[in-house]
């Protein structure tokens, strides 16, 4: 099977899985996991299964950004959605949104928030983000409408101090009433920088992002004149 093919079968096998969870009359509890993935990496998805299991979600719905406010010139947003697919193609608690690919405008948070709680009423949210960028919340558009549409999970990576993030979360428990935890993830010290840094300097990236990925970026070319992304 070429990746061609491996790509449809894999577009197939999400648009099955988010029939199946729109189809679910149960509440469920509805992992958010947004970001670049620039390219997804085998960190993205061992938080996203740790997180899932933590707090016992029934499911983690990928989002990848269109066009980001706080990020400039990053790969074509088509390019990153399908290689988000192809990883998130072997579990069946994970699927792809293309939400925000398909909007001609910024992707903010809140926009994305309103919009599940809209296609999913009944479902209770978490939203999965770095520990980093907990840092940032009151910088977002309509920051306070973000705590009460979700509940937020920042990932610690190693490496990261987090002093200035725990007092921040519990400020933002005390002026806005938010639901906000941090968890230690035991996952893999991988960041998409260093993964285009290796394909710019023709470095290995097996085990290091899925096997479909690497063969995804080496085939279409990709990162080989580098991409100016802070993620």
């Amino acid at each position: 099977m070429n990746l061609q093919e491996r790509l449809d079968l894999s577009y197939e096998k999400n648009c099955k899985k988010v029939e199946s969870f729109i189809g679910s009359d149960r509440k469920m509890k509805l992992g958010i996991m947004g970001g670049t993935f620039n390219p997804i990496h085998n960190a993205h998805l061992a938080t996203a299964e740790f997180i899932k299991d933590k707090y016992n979600l029934d499911k983690v719905v990928f989002i990848p950004t269109g066009d980001p406010p706080h990020k400039k010139i990053i790969l074509d947003k088509f390019h990153r959605y399908n290689m988000v697919v192809l990883s998130a193609m072997k579990n069946d608690d994970f699927f792809v949104s293309d939400f925000e690919i398909n909007k001609k405008e910024q992707s903010y948070t809140v926009d994305t928030l309103r919009y599940i709680v809209e296609t999913y009423p009944n479902e209770e949210l978490y939203f999965i983000t770095g520990s980093d960028a907990i840092n940032q919340i009151e910088s977002w558009k309509d920051f306070r409408e973000n705590f009460r549409l979700a509940k937020f999970i920042g990932a610690i990576r190693p490496g990261i101090g987090i002093l200035e993030t725990q007092e921040n979360v519990e400020r933002f428990r005390n002026d806005y009433c938010a639901d906000v935890d941090l968890v230690y993830v035991p996952s893999l010290e991988i960041s998409s920088t260093y993964i285009r840094s290796r394909v710019m300097t023709n470095k290995s990236i097996k085990y290091l992002v899925p096997s479909r990925v690497e063969e995804y970026i080496y085939e279409h070319g990709l990162y080989k004149r580098g991409v100016s992304c802070n993620e």
